[in-house]
């Protein structure tokens, strides 16, 4: 279908309380887009036909966007103006302007709640799944079961009363699944709210890509050294067992 030529010369503003500042980092790496404003309101333009309609800018609390004719706002397919256009704003690009701050972790779990939170939502795309954790006593007695080819791809850890394990394929054990993304370690058919949260979150907890950040759906974390797991096979996983039993 040939694109509407009208619809892409439409020029499209938003406004947003400053209060909201937060959710814009879902937004934050649309480079074409111009950010200002003052103390309570924060003002954007630039933004295509396809950004205008996308699922990034309906998620975005108490966002309002507008189609600017001849100096004045309105609301899409409104007939009437809703207001005239701010003048005397001093303009930059978002990615510039708009900082996202981290408060310092515990590495253990917990959740982050102070400039930004971390929200993990359900994605709309479907990754591999990368790792599994499973309760120990649940699976205990069939690991002995399992040809040794099943094992030897796979990486395990113990997490708590759980074990963890890494690589594909899989096992086909009940648990909780995940994907990789960077170093993270997401629920599978979950994602980041924020997309460049990923990076930013590497960058601040796990600076140097020795560790997997292993990701509740409530955006608490566990921080686990990539040291920390060993090869899986039968007799690793009885020794530590027996370890377990001893303690």
């Amino acid at each position: 279908m040939a694109e509407d030529s009208s619809e892409r010369l439409k020029e499209f503003w938003a406004e947003i309380p400053r209060k909201d500042e937060y959710s814009l980092g879902s937004i934050r790496d649309w480079k074409n887009i111009q950010i200002a404003g003052d103390d309570e309101t924060i003002w954007l333009k630039g933004f295509t036909a396809e950004q205008a309609v996308s699922s990034e800018l309906k998620q975005i609390p108490n966002f309002i966007l507008y189609e600017l004719k001849n100096g004045l706002l309105f609301r899409r397919n409104a007939l009437v103006p809703s207001k005239k256009v701010r003048t005397a704003l001093l303009w930059n690009t978002i990615d510039k302007v708009l900082k996202l701050n981290f408060p310092p972790s515990n590495h253990n779990f917990f959740g982050i709640d102070e400039k930004i939170e971390v929200h993990l939502k359900k994605g709309e795309n479907e990754f591999p799944v990368a790792a599994l954790l499973c309760l120990i006593d649940d699976i205990k007695d069939k690991i002995a079961e399992l040809p040794k080819f099943k094992l030897e791809k796979l990486d395990w850890m113990i997490v708590d009363d759980k074990a963890l394990f890494l690589g594909t394929p899989l096992l086909s054990f009940q648990g909780k699944t995940f994907w990789m993304k960077d170093n993270h370690l997401l629920p599978s058919g979950f994602d980041f709210e924020f997309k460049n949260l990923s990076s930013l979150l590497q960058k601040k907890y796990n600076k140097d890509s020795d560790k997997w950040l292993l990701w509740n759906e409530d955006g608490s974390y566990l921080s686990i050294n990539k040291d920390d797991f060993r090869k899986l096979s039968v007799s690793s996983f009885r020794l530590t067992q027996k370890a377990r039993e001893w303690m």
